[in-house]
């Protein structure tokens, strides 16, 4: 008759770290939230309540959108520096031809929107015709788009106190709505920010555009040979980075009931972050929009926490720093042990 057989101490321990390994590769973003979540209840009261939970959902919607564009870029083995940029661009149009132009809501979102789009349309045109990398191209339209938006403004806040004449009134409530607003008491920019992500979700899982972007990421040459106009892929990815990033700017000046150029500073590094924690490959062929949605929730948990506990803004951007490195650090350790 078969007998059970005690299993050894060292197997018992490899099967565990091989169990915990597992865990960490499927869902260490997830992990990662409930660990951080728990240690700031026990640390500050106010943490686990209602209104709290709310309040982080409100301030992650801009990043949540903005890192669902960075999601299918970074899916196709680009990256996306000027998403700050495009963001303050679009809303900084939007909100001088509703101040200053007296446009309504819906054709200064629209042209706010349009120019974003054509932002990230022409970095898609300068990567792919232009054979620039993407670090390289992006990089340079973050202090392009962001110097038009400058310009566009004069520097000053949109609307200004220093023009609020007659010509210059105020921004409509509509788009104050759409950055502030509540829906039954749940806040609007984060019912809009779910819905992009839901969009982002089929585009990627049920359409042959999203497929294209998973197979020009794990292996352009492949892509190519199997009929993928991957130039095509990589101007329509960026065009659609620029529209999200437009999409955002209306949420973000509806949230400040303002907009400047200088608004959405640091947006790429915050988006990257996002993206990589919630388990996208840096380097193409993998990713999922709704381990992008934890990474956003994690980015504003651990702020949101920070704050709670009075811990200095200058603080705040070494813990965010450290935590961008410690990311990419476990996203090479993922990769070598996914490859082994």
């Amino acid at each position: 008759m078969p007998q059970n057989r005690a299993i050894p101490a060292w197997r018992e321990g490899e099967s565990l770290s091989r169990a915990l390994v597992s865990l960490l590769l499927k869902g260490g973003s997830l992990v990662g939230l409930v660990v951080l979540s728990t240690a700031f209840a026990i640390l500050s009261p106010h943490f686990f309540t209602l209104g709290n939970w709310l309040n982080i959902f409100r301030q992650v919607a801009v990043v949540l959108i903005a890192a669902s564009a960075q999601t299918m870029v970074i899916i196709t083995a680009g990256i996306d520096l000027s998403v700050g940029s495009v963001l303050a661009l679009g809303g900084c149009l939007a909100a001088v031809a509703m101040s200053y132009w007296g446009w309504p809501f819906v054709s200064g979102a629209l042209l706010g929107v349009f120019f974003a789009t054509l932002a990230g349309l022409a970095s898609g045109v300068i990567i792919a015709k232009g054979r620039i990398p993407d670090f390289i191209a992006t990089l340079g339209m973050l202090g392009a788009i962001r110097g038009i938006a400058l310009l566009i403004t004069g520097g000053l806040p949109v609307p200004s106190h220093f023009t609020a004449t007659k010509l210059a009134g105020y921004l409509p409530q509509s788009i104050v709505w759409l950055g502030s607003g509540d829906i039954k008491g749940i806040p609007v920019p984060m019912v809009f920010a779910l819905l992009v992500v839901a969009i982002t979700w089929f585009i990627l899982n049920r359409t042959t555009f999203g497929r294209s972007l998973y197979a020009v990421g794990g292996n352009r040459e492949a892509a190519r040979a199997a009929g993928i106009n991957v130039d095509r892929i990589k101007i329509l990815v960026y065009g659609v980075s620029g529209l999200y990033c437009g999409l955002a700017g209306l949420v973000l000046v509806g949230r400040m009931n303002s907009a400047n150029a200088l608004m959405a500073e640091g947006l790429e590094l915050q988006t990257i972050a996002a993206v990589v924690i919630g388990g996208t490959n840096l380097f193409g062929g993998k990713g999922s929009v709704f381990g992008t949605l934890i990474g956003a929730i994690l980015m504003g948990v651990l702020s949101n926490g920070l704050n709670l506990l009075n811990v200095e803004p200058f603080w705040q951007r070494v813990v965010n720093g450290l935590l961008i490195v410690a990311v990419v650090v476990f996203d090479q350790w993922r990769r070598r042990v996914t490859r082994d």
